[in-house]
């Protein structure tokens, strides 16, 4: 039975290292499967995308890069507005001791009139502004420049790449981007642990050899425990979210047997395993309990912001990764808030839930930072604030405590900590932390003197370094033989009636998580090709029509059909083309 263990473990770390070929865990046919269609196939979905420079080149990291590469190679004029872009954004994340140097050396190179440079888009006002609160070197100084910028960008620059082979391009990761995924997108390995309706396992993307952690959802579980509206809602939030405190969604897809949630994998363990196995004695110290609590904070603020309530926040739902970073995970009983409006519900664990949310009252975002109180508490004491590790005791005594009783804090709590706990704990919502500015009231925790010590764009931007490295050769998980199995369930037939529901759920690939993809594990960079001399590739030819495929010598021999996505499709609107001819030259000349 060990050896089985001992088997799991050893194929699931090989294939997170990448394997022992050069591919690094890709298929060997990968670039077939990634193989760009011919452009003609891709112009029909130009009506469907959001067609704003806010949303490609802003929110979409493929459209981005491309973009920037247009203006490089193409129209080098707008380089230099990209260049000043990132350069704020490096600013804005420096140390505080080194940013008036930055901002003295981005406001010569950048803002004045006679700079090489200069941004010549910026107002008169916004120049004189810069150079009189240059020694002040706030975070935000630059960020009215910042705005100018991409406004100009948005224009004529945008409008010239939105006809250029590089947006074509784009057309066609698009269209990859939307290819059906099933179970044979992955390989599966070793089980990591159980969810409320079947296991979750390591996988790995055959076209990529990316790692991701597979949530299957048993169907006929499902179906018996009436949980259709709790799993749709937990994808479609999923969805919606992008963060890098929150667990990303970056596949959904359907098998005969279940539903499956193809999430970030976070193969450092859950903190509950952390505060209770990984040290002499239970808990952390002060530092290492500040910066957890600041990166959950950070994916708080963000489900709040975007009007959703988390409902579960506790040890065993916040996960690290290979860095050491945490993550939120398990957003089953997270629940959308429109504005303005309450919900109910008694939901959540014992022992972390807020008295208003015991008493079955109407609520908002309150009942997670009394959740947050409850893990900050306990990363520091090594011990939840109203009921010991293992202490076997009814629900009814743990709520009881939770609404009437004062938690006890030891030597190990800081002034400071103290007071955080305190202040997050109070038993009426009213007088809470956090709870007086609806789905921002992150900030006001985030000004707590606990957190004084950290530079929130640093953390923000994924830069400073955690507290705690996890073994990289280690797996922090119980052994596959130690995870109970869930058993057989009986007296559930799924019908055509079942069939609307998977239809919402099987939707494909999540688009900035499988763009990031891309471009991690090396896609982007390798098959992103064009032409000699920065001229189109023959899949980007609109009026082009593909080589057949050479059939060999002997002509008996079965011919291979020309692959479907190799063939052009004719282009209905001649203006259209006549469109791209124009551009194209002006873009040219």
């Amino acid at each position: 039975m060990e050896l089985e263990n001992i088997v799991a473990n050893t194929v699931y770390l090989k294939a997170r290292e990448g394997g022992t070929d050069s591919n690094k865990g890709k298929s060997k046919k990968w670039k077939k499967i990634l193989q760009f269609p011919h452009i003609s196939q891709c112009v029909d979905f130009k009506p469907l995308i959001d067609m704003k420079y806010s949303y490609i080149i802003d929110q979409q990291p493929i459209g981005r890069l491309l973009f920037l590469q247009f203006c490089e190679e193409e129209r080098h004029e707008f380089h230099r507005y990209n260049v000043f872009l990132d350069s704020i954004e490096k600013y804005e994340i420096e140390s505080d001791e080194n940013r008036i140097e930055l901002a003295k050396i981005l406001y010569d190179r950048y803002i004045r009139r006679d700079a090489v440079n200069a941004v010549d888009v910026l107002s008169e006002d916004m120049i004189v502004r810069c150079r009189h609160q240059l020694d002040s070197a706030h975070r935000e100084l630059f960020t009215d420049c910042s705005t100018a910028v991409k406004s100009f960008l948005a224009g004529r620059p945008f409008s010239l790449f939105e006809s250029s082979m590089y947006f074509h391009r784009y057309l066609q990761w698009k269209w990859l981007e939307r290819q059906t995924v099933t179970y044979k997108t992955f390989r599966m390995y070793r089980v990591l642990g159980k969810g409320g309706f079947g296991e979750v396992c390591a996988c790995q993307v055959r076209a990529t050899g990316k790692m991701y952690a597979c949530k299957k959802l048993e169907k006929k579980r499902i179906k018996k425990r009436k949980g259709e509206a709790m799993v749709l809602i937990e994808k479609q939030i999923l969805q919606k979210i992008n963060s890098k405190f929150v667990v990303s969604l970056a596949y959904a897809y359907e098998t005969k047997d279940a539903l499956c949630l193809v999430l970030t994998i976070m193969n450092g363990g859950d903190l509950k395993f952390h505060i209770y196995n990984m040290g002499s004695e239970p808990g952390f110290d002060i530092s290492r309990s500040r910066f957890y609590a600041a990166e959950v904070l950070c994916g708080l603020e963000h489900l709040h912001v975007q009007g959703i309530v988390y409902r579960d926040c506790k040890p065993e739902n916040i996960l690290l990764d290979d860095a050491g970073h945490v993550r939120i995970s398990d957003l089953g009983l997270a629940m959308e808030i429109p504005e303005g409006e309450s919900v109910r519900g008694r939901v959540g664990t014992v022992g972390y839930m807020a008295p208003e949310v015991i008493d079955n009252e109407k609520y908002t975002y309150s009942t997670d930072w009394f959740s947050f109180g409850c893990l900050v508490f306990e990363m520091i004491e090594g011990q939840a604030p109203f009921r010991a590790r293992k202490e076997k005791v009814k629900r009814e005594v743990v709520d009881r405590r939770v609404k009437e009783e004062q938690e006890k804090y030891s030597q190990k709590f800081t002034d400071e900590a103290k007071l955080l706990c305190k202040q997050l704990l109070k038993k009426s919502p009213k007088s809470r932390l956090g709870c007086h500015f609806g789905r921002y009231g992150a900030r006001e925790v985030k000004q707590h003197e606990f957190f004084k010590t950290i530079n929130w764009k640093r953390l923000e931007a994924g830069v400073e370094d955690p507290p705690f490295l996890p073994d990289p050769h280690a797996v922090y998980a119980k052994d596959v033989l130690d995870i109970e199995q869930f058993s057989t369930v009986k007296g559930v037939n799924l019908d055509a009636t079942d069939d609307t529901f998977y239809t919402k759920f099987n939707t494909g690939s999540v688009s900035i998580p499988w763009q990031n993809e891309m471009i991690e594990t090396g896609c982007y960079k390798e098959l992103n090709v064009f032409g000699p001399n920065k001229s189109r590739s023959p899949d980007l030819v609109l009026d082009l029509m593909p080589e057949p495929e050479k059939t060999g010598c002997f002509p008996f021999s079965r011919r291979k059909t020309q692959s479907a996505r190799s063939k052009p499709v004719p282009i209905k609107d001649q203006c259209f083309l006549n469109k791209q001819n124009k551009i194209a030259d002006e873009i040219q000349s």
